[in-house]
């Protein structure tokens, strides 16, 4: 999802023209590799730094997601592996350590990444190679047919589908919106979609502050926000970033002039800082557990990751580990194997349906169309239990009015 700024450009490949993005598969017949071997899925995802506990959700539910299919005799047979390597939360590390999965560990797919940067470091070899690429980070820059490939595939929502939900239900005409947003990838996506969601609704933006990425202290930002009198205070940051940004604005009082809204509204930064803070805090998600009393598949979801974690409730970027590995693995099996072109066609006609409601990926980028939740963050006495967290207050139906047009993102039609 957000990009650090310690990450390294990686060289484009002028060749990449005409490849396939798909569902995380090196083409076997190019390969030579014997049909009968296990499926193994390469996993990087950033296990230390500011966003491991999101990463340690994402490797239990891509684990889950191996699990069950292995429970059930594999894929065709075949035995799924999957192979998780710490990329650091660093471009230049996560390029490494994919090379190393595709070229040392010979694996067929690649699944994973928690970062702008980092995702498109992984895809620039992905795609350099012939490997299918499902990211499961945030980002509008993956869609855009200069970063895209046959082999790319985008499981995550992206900033422009967030900020239009949370903007719909936070925002009026005539209202004032100032902006704190971490200064790199994830940030400047976040706050271009929440201004062009700004002018559809007609609300003005009075004020942007850039904060640096893994700021510590805020307490210079919070009385120039102040100054400002806005209506609307929008968050646009990531990971621990969010819960100390949330925190220092709760301290200095800005919930008694303004509401709060992020693009994002993460379950574990709100477990970390607790229930007083995040109060009445609004953002986007793409999952939370309370989706089961809606959804058969959400309640299935949940099921399976409590049988498995001794009874834990499975995540937002969890759900995005288990749906990002599923959805390839179903591609797969409709596929009758790995081969390459095949499962990418595949992933192309999929319709699955694992955490939340039915999804397919639109052809022209690969994107995931899926529903979008607005949630808000319950105060401590409305909550009927620790895991109760979030009111949902929207869940908008996944559809292709929701994204960017194809001709927009620079694919043509």
């Amino acid at each position: 999802m957000p990009k650090s700024g310690s990450t390294s450009k990686i060289t484009r490949r002028t060749a990449l023209a005409g490849l396939s993005a798909g569902a995380a598969l090196l083409a076997m017949p190019r390969l030579g590799r014997a049909a009968d071997e296990t499926i193994r899925i390469g996993f990087p995802t950033p296990l230390t730094g500011p966003f491991a506990a999101e990463a340690r959700d994402q490797v239990k539910c891509a684990e889950l997601a191996v699990k069950l299919v292995n429970d059930k005799g594999g894929v065709g047979g075949r035995k799924v592996e999957l192979l998780v390597r710490d990329d650091k939360l660093n471009a230049g590390e996560a390029a490494t350590r994919t090379l190393e999965l595709i070229e040392k560990d010979k694996v067929h797919a690649v699944v994973g990444a928690l970062s702008s940067a980092v995702q498109l470091a992984v895809n620039e070899v992905t795609r350099a190679r012939g490997v299918i690429y499902v990211s499961i980070s945030q980002s509008d820059t993956i869609n855009e047919a200069k970063d895209f490939s046959t082999y790319t595939f985008h499981e995550a929502l992206n900033p422009h589908m967030t900020t239009a939900a949370v903007a719909r239900q936070t925002l009026k005409k005539g209202m004032k919106v100032a902006h704190l947003v971490a200064d790199y990838a994830y940030g400047h996506e976040m706050l271009r979609g929440f201004k062009r969601a700004q002018t559809a609704i007609g609300a003005e933006t009075v004020g942007e502050i850039l904060h640096p990425f893994g700021a510590a202290d805020y307490s210079t930002f919070m009385p120039r926000l102040m100054s400002l009198r806005p209506d609307v205070l929008c968050i646009s940051n990531f990971g621990r970033d969010q819960a100390n940004a949330i925190k220092q604005a709760v301290d200095f009082g800005v919930k008694q002039q303004m509401k709060i809204v992020v693009p994002v509204i993460l379950h574990n930064q709100r477990l970390a800082v607790g229930p007083d803070v995040f109060e009445g805090v609004v953002g986007g998600s793409n999952y939370f557990w309370g989706l089961e009393t809606q959804s058969k598949s959400a309640a299935s979801f949940n099921a399976a990751f409590k049988a498995a974690n001794g009874g834990a409730i499975p995540t937002d970027y969890g759900a995005y580990g288990y749906s990002g590995v599923g959805s390839l693995l179903a591609a797969m099996q409709a596929a009758g194997g790995t081969d390459t072109d095949k499962v990418v066609d595949a992933l192309e006609k999929l319709q699955y349906d694992l955490t939340k409601g039915p999804q397919h990926y639109r052809k022209c980028d690969h994107q995931s169309v899926q529903s979008v939740l607005v949630l808000e963050s319950k105060k401590k006495s409305a909550m009927a239990n620790d895991n109760d967290l979030f009111a949902i207050l929207a869940n908008d139906a996944g559809s292709d009015d929701m994204l960017r047009s194809c001709s927009e993102l620079g694919h043509a039609t």
